[in-house]
């Protein structure tokens, strides 16, 4: 393949990628990237294949190859994560996911010898820590966010306990799954390379169900039960990590867990706190200051410098607040208690109503209908039309804008 014809392949996959509600803005470090997780001729194939999931025979379809050779590629891919591959009612199923949360991630979810992991946790530094625009994108370009934050559970008082969610508990998260494959931190293993790592456990990462079930199968991950998993998580509160996890209510695909220094979430809530980059907990919490020793734990506890001495007292910017209870736990004189936030935070019923959401928000919801090659099946144009029924009316109503479709509008004032 010939300079041309590879930059060619290259930008196609980078244009295939911003498909997605979630991009990767143009960069010639993002290309350098690309070239070591894909070949040219990998490049080339994953550039054609549709946003949504898809079967072994409507991929050899788009590329023109036969089946037996489009599984055989399909599969090396998977078997690199490039791809995760699943079975929907007996029929095998493949996906290309966004780089993050996606491949980015779990090309350094396992120490590899098939690529330079050193490289490519530079050049992944210098993408999203140094260029910022994959990170600005990332979390900041819509209302809708990809990863929300869940209350440390142990800290809450019986009170709250009463009142919180199944789906604001990781621990129900972990109960319920399915499937759990625990892997290396991305982050810190990232940062390991670059020599700036701190001494969080590194191997507690936390994927579910058909997620979990693909990195499994291909070595990316160990499958845990739900009793070893939880444990991981009581280890994760000890050492004052925060649980980010995918903003859905039902079937999350992942749970990580944070530490203010290495994790990509919360440095980018360090940095853009008042732009809200993560959906917070329900909860804030709030000093007793006729108890408090003015010790000042509970500033050097925050993962994200949100709180600070003023004078002689100390507070909490609630703005920036991602209210995970961290703070309270550091309390040696339980001065500090989490309490349920006033206002109503919404949080997307599952991936495709996350992802339609997020879609609207970026002005990309028409590459999730009319992509062409992926929503061939009624069954999956219902499911986006189903997704966008349940919107607020004014999200309606910029779905409705963007599609520019009569029938959708007729749809949307019939069950209105």
């Amino acid at each position: 393949m010939s300079h041309k014809t590879a930059k060619s392949a290259y930008k196609n996959l980078e244009e295939r990628l911003n498909q997605f509600p979630q991009g990767a803005p143009p960069s010639k470090t993002l290309y350098k990237i690309l070239s070591i997780l894909f070949s040219e001729k990998e490049a080339e194939i994953v550039a054609q294949l549709p946003v949504k999931p898809f079967t072994v025979e409507k991929a050899a379809k788009i590329l023109k190859m036969d089946q037996v050779k489009t599984e055989n590629i399909l599969d090396e891919l998977a078997g690199r994560a490039i791809l995760l591959d699943s079975k929907d009612q007996g029929v095998k199923k493949y996906i290309l996911p966004p780089p993050m949360a996606g491949f980015f991630e779990f090309s350094m979810m396992r120490t590899r010898q098939d690529i330079n992991q050193k490289l490519l946790a530079e050049l992944y530094h210098q993408y999203l820590n140094v260029e910022e625009d994959f990170i600005k994108d990332l979390f900041l370009a819509s209302e809708t966010k990809l990863g929300r934050v869940y209350v440390n559970e142990e800290v809450l008082l019986k009170d709250n306990m009463v009142h919180i969610l199944d789906f604001e508990k990781a621990s129900h998260i972990i109960e319920s799954a399915e499937d759990i494959g625990i892997s290396t931190c991305y982050c810190r293993h990232k940062m390991h390379h670059l020599d700036q790592a701190c001494d969080a456990p590194l191997d507690i990462c936390m994927t579910f169900n058909n997620t979990a079930d693909s990195l499994i199968r291909h070595d990316h991950a160990r499958r845990v039960d739900s009793s070893e998993c939880l444990e991981l998580l009581h280890q994760a509160y000890e050492h004052g990590l925060v649980q980010c996890g995918e903003n859905v209510r039902e079937s999350p695909t992942f749970i990580c867990n944070c530490c203010g220094c290495c994790c990509e979430a919360l440095l980018a809530a360090k940095k853009f706190g008042n732009l809200h980059p993560v959906q917070t907990t329900h909860y804030l919490p709030q000093i007793n200051y006729q108890s408090c020793l003015d010790c000042g734990k509970c500033i050097e506890a925050c993962p994200i410098d949100a709180i600070s001495r003023e004078g002689e007292k100390i507070v909490i910017d609630n703005d920036i607040c991602l209210g995970c209870g961290v703070c309270v736990r550091s309390c040696p004189n339980s001065s500090l208690s989490l309490q349920r936030r006033e206002e109503e935070i919404i949080t997307p019923v599952n991936s495709v109503h996350r992802t339609v959401m997020m879609a609207i928000e970026r002005g990309k919801l028409a590459n999730l209908i009319f992509d062409n090659q992926a929503f061939g099946s009624h069954r999956a144009m219902a499911a986006v039309v189903s997704a966008i029924l349940k919107l607020p009316p004014i999200k309606q109503a910029m779905a409705s804008r963007q599609l520019k479709s009569r029938y959708l509008e007729k749809i949307i004032k019939k069950l209105a």
